[in-house]
């Protein structure tokens, strides 16, 4: 099993795009909602483009967005 990357909100969804997530809408506060039609998955992130973004949070993205972390690190 592959260690989690240290990434920033931007690579984050670069990844997402890739496996498939679009930009839905646009939540309370700094928080966005993306979905991914085809698995019908829906993955909620915090847009702070600056910071990085924390291990656990990043952790529970993935098992969101139903994406195994080897997976994850490859796109």
């Amino acid at each position: 099993m592959a260690k989690l990357p240290i990434i920033n909100y931007r690579q984050l969804i670069k990844k997402l795009k890739k496996a498939g997530f679009v930009f839905e809408r646009q939540g309370r506060g700094s928080h966005e909602f993306w979905v991914n039609y085809d698995t019908k998955r829906v993955v909620m992130i915090s847009k702070h483009s600056t910071k990085t973004i924390p291990k656990g949070t990043l952790n529970n993205i993935i098992k969101e967005a139903g994406i195994n972390i080897d997976d994850f690190v490859e796109l």
